[in-house]
């Protein structure tokens, strides 16, 4: 199991390395999370600090959702509830939080390799809602056989719905997951895309609004 390591701290880095290491898995470390967007390709899982020097983790984790499935353990001295919910909802499959025990960060990291490879087959990259298809893999869109011109960001909001189909997705996750940071983020931006998208699928069904909450995609 090859493990990308990004980590600035040389002390909690060394621990890591040499017990990950001496159960046989090789470690690549790097300590800015612009390189680990670079280099996650070659790496089966990611151990991931929020606390970097050039671009907050969540930051990493949101933009590493957008390119890749190769799971994100996160691993930081943050454990307040927001962090924590924003890091899950942001795509993390576990978190870790500083001082961490060694050999539960071996076995977590074991864990959620073998659980993305059992979901490898299972993942679907095609959704069909009626007479909707969106390939989130090519990231394009159909209506009744005719393909769609969304902008990036109108592809995103629709691609979480999409991941959530028939569940109720809060505008706070919509824009934790899409933007980054909700209480960052402009509201209004999602209410300005979402409104574009619809207009462009010409399903006002399709996207449901539940009053005082978000948004649910088909019935």
């Amino acid at each position: 199991m090859r493990v990308l390591l990004v980590e600035d701290d040389d002390g909690v880095a060394a621990a890591v390395y040499d017990v990950l290491t001496a159960h046989g898995h090789p470690v690549e470390r790097v300590t800015r999370g612009a390189d680990a967007l670079i280099r996650h390709r070659d790496a089966d899982v990611v151990l991931l600090d929020l606390g970097l020097p050039d671009i907050h983790g969540l930051e990493v984790l949101r933009k590493l959702r957008r390119l890749a499935t190769t799971p994100v353990v996160v691993m930081t001295a943050h454990g307040d509830e927001r962090t924590v919910v924003r890091g899950l909802r942001l795509g993390a499959d576990d978190y870790l939080v500083k001082p961490v025990r060694l050999i539960e960060l071996l076995a977590r990291i074991e864990a959620v390799t073998r659980r993305a490879l059992a979901a490898e087959g299972t993942r679907p990259g095609l959704v069909e809602v009626d007479d909707v298809v969106v390939d989130l893999d090519a990231r394009r869109v159909s209506v009744a056989g005719e393909v769609m011109a969304l902008t990036n960001l109108e592809f995103e909001v629709l691609a979480v719905l999409v991941r959530h189909a028939g569940i109720a997705v809060s505008r706070q996750q919509l824009l934790d997951e899409v933007w980054g940071d909700a209480y960052l983020a402009v509201s209004r931006s999602l209410d300005v895309h979402l409104a574009a998208l619809r207009a462009k699928l010409g399903r006002p069904d399709l996207v449901r609004t539940i009053r005082g909450f978000g948004y649910r995609l088909g019935t």
